[in-house]
């Protein structure tokens, strides 16, 4: 035990000081990437860690290994944790991955904004103060028929400064078939409550009437507006009923009360015209006459993620001036993605130029021959990649239930959830879906110019 005990006390003398490693080249090198503090915390604690392996009779580490391990604290350490990645699941709106990647007009957009100062909040005809609402406010109005808009920082904001600045203290009626959840634990109800407006159930779960909302009007007198939300995660089929928005309005307009439309996607274009079921437009809500319609920025409209704000602008106007808008607004950076992504629509572009609406209309027939040219290089690499039929899924909470018809790259593997585990750890980590015992990759969702990276580090890892 007492030998013992000497030999580790020997070998810990061999340990570099801290002082002696500073003045090593690599280390110098190590501090000019991640700083003299930084460096100086990573080698007291590898050096604390090699004590207790010596103590343990490890041997001692060399300098180089010192440093090596040094090198690897600093990555691990300093490493960004929101990095990019590449999205191999057929999933286009997918929440947990970023949602909807920006187009390259928007990033340049983003970028020039970033940069520099900008024109935010500065009128330069009038040489003073202006306004951001300005920046997207027009575009919005021209594609959606809106006469006034307002961006917030997202859907979930928007509705909550609708309720807030319309209906705080007062009732608002919504069939039982629309208090839905989304992803996160965000349920109407509980928005409403923090809007301070009280919640008035009408229907049921699976059928409400035109006379249901009528019947609480007369009921409750304090009733601000009728709210609809769409079903934007979920679907109810069978025997089933729920009044028409324009419906609503005609109803709302008998008692002077507004209509306010929860859209939660917000699609410009229709999707029908892709195979899909038609999902709400933006469009169709102002047209039916609703006071105030709400919608993402960051899913079927494929920008960066914002709250949207479209209707009438008596209605609209005292969101402006609401105290929460400002604590809700959009910033510079939103904005300017913002305000490009909807040129896109402006310039009927859209399905070339937004990654979303890109990846939605792309033709099968494409998306097999970027397939079957996948399963020629990997079969070069030697891995038995194969082609089979898929489906992609729209995600993000749009069109639930609904897929394109998809060709997808199947490797048949014995254990497909470590090579997937591996993928994620690759840079850039690559995510693919797991079906059965076979990792498979959908080009639909990749990005043409990440197709080389996809091939490369499959072919490294999968071998």
């Amino acid at each position: 035990m007492g030998k013992s005990s000497g030999m580790s006390r020997e070998k810990l003398r061999q340990l570099p000081s801290v002082d002696r490693l500073l003045g090593e080249e690599a280390v110098q090198a190590l501090i000019a990437a991640y700083g003299h503090r930084q460096t100086v915390v990573a080698l007291r604690e590898a050096l604390d860690t090699v004590r207790e392996e010596v103590r343990a009779g490890a041997d001692v580490p060399g300098v180089a290994m010192l440093v090596m391990r040094v090198s690897t604290r600093l990555q691990e350490r300093l490493a960004p944790t929101l990095r990019p990645l590449i999205n191999a699941t057929g999933v286009i709106i997918h929440t947990n991955l970023g949602r909807a990647p920006l187009s390259v007009a928007a990033c340049a957009a983003l970028e020039a904004v970033a940069r520099s100062y900008s024109t935010l909040e500065y009128d330069l005809e009038a040489g003073q103060r202006g306004h951001r609402a300005v920046h997207a406010e027009r575009l919005l109005c021209e594609l959606t028929g809106a006469e006034t808009a307002l961006v917030v920082n997202n859907n979930a904001g928007a509705v909550l400064l609708a309720l807030t600045g319309l209906a705080q203290g007062r009732g608002v009626v919504i069939s039982r078939g629309q208090l839905v959840e989304i992803g996160g634990g965000f349920r109407v109800p509980d928005v409403m409550a923090q809007g301070g407006a009280r919640l008035v159930e009408v229907g049921t779960t699976n059928r409400t009437h035109l006379r249901d909302y009528a019947a609480a009007l007369e009921k409750h007198e304090d009733v601000a507006l009728l709210l609809r939300a769409h079903h934007s995660n979920f679907r109810i089929v069978g025997f089933t009923t729920e009044p028409s928005l324009a419906e609503l309005v005609t109803l709302g307009a008998e008692y002077d009360k507004p209509v306010m439309d929860d859209l939660g996607s917000g699609a410009l274009l229709d999707t029908a015209q892709f195979g899909l079921v038609h999902e709400p437009m933006v469009q169709e809500s102002v047209a039916a006459g609703a006071g105030v319609v709400c919608f993402s920025g960051d899913k079927l409209l494929g920008g960066p993620q914002a709250g949207i704000i479209v209707g009438q602008a008596k209605y609209v106007e005292l969101l402006k001036r609401h105290p929460l808008a400002r604590a809700l607004r959009a910033d510079k950076l939103c904005l300017a993605a913002l305000q490009a992504t909807l040129l896109h629509y402006l310039k009927d572009e859209a399905t070339e130029q937004v990654p979303v609406w890109r990846m939605i209309a792309v033709p099968l027939a494409e998306i097999e021959r970027r397939v079957r040219r996948w399963r020629q290089a990997l079969r070069r690499a030697g891995i038995p990649a194969e082609v089979v039929d898929g489906e992609s899924t729209i995600g993000g909470g749009s069109l639930p239930g609904e897929t394109l018809p998809t060709k997808v790259v199947a490797l048949r593997v014995a254990h497909p959830d470590r090579l997937a585990a591996a993928l994620r750890a690759a840079d850039p980590p690559i995510i693919a879906r797991i079906e059965g015992d076979q990792l498979v990759f959908d080009p639909r969702t990749v990005l043409p110019e990440e197709e080389r990276d996809v091939l490369r580090i499959v072919a490294e890892v999968a071998r």
